[in-house]
């Protein structure tokens, strides 16, 4: 069974967004181990500089390396504006791949609202893009969780309603 951690920057406060997810968790168990994994995330200022921009993403990104660090062998995916985007047969295809012919576990990383810093996007981490729009970054949580439960089921060959 396929190993799944999703390394998430910040709490899901919103109820409805949080009931989302429980679904979704609850329709990936049949498939996969899956475990969110929640970091603290860094209190904003009314208004940010530059450089606290960068600082904060520094320190949020460094959590994020440290708890990829302790999770040991494992593929790692960083969901970035920047990153490549696959349709939903494509992302299927690519977590098949990734859980049969390099590391049972998998990692999504969900970065905090400011994104995630310079350093940790150099690693040689795939990078994934939803979409070149801006959505909350807890909305995203959601996006990935049904992502891969769709995933699971064209990998199953099952239906799956819109």
């Amino acid at each position: 069974m396929m190993n799944i951690k999703i390394i998430c920057v910040g709490k899901l406060k919103e109820p409805a967004l949080q009931s989302l997810c429980g679904e979704y968790l609850k329709r990936l168990s049949k498939y996969a181990k899956l475990e969110i994994i929640e970091l603290q995330d860094e209190r904003l200022p009314a208004t940010l500089s530059e450089k606290q921009i960068l600082d904060i993403q520094e320190i949020e990104s460094e959590r994020i390396i440290q708890k990829i660090n302790k999770l040991g062998k494992c593929s790692v995916i960083l969901l970035d504006l920047n990153g490549v985007e696959l349709d939903s047969k494509k992302f299927s295809n690519k977590l098949q791949n990734l859980a049969t012919y390099e590391n049972s576990t998998i990692v999504f990383v969900i970065g905090g609202s400011l994104g995630m810093s310079p350093s940790l996007l150099q690693k040689p981490y795939l990078k994934i893009c939803f979409s070149k729009m801006t959505f909350p970054h807890q909305l995203i949580r959601v996006f990935l969780l049904e992502q891969i439960f769709r995933a699971f089921k064209i990998q199953n060959n099952e239906t799956y309603h819109h």
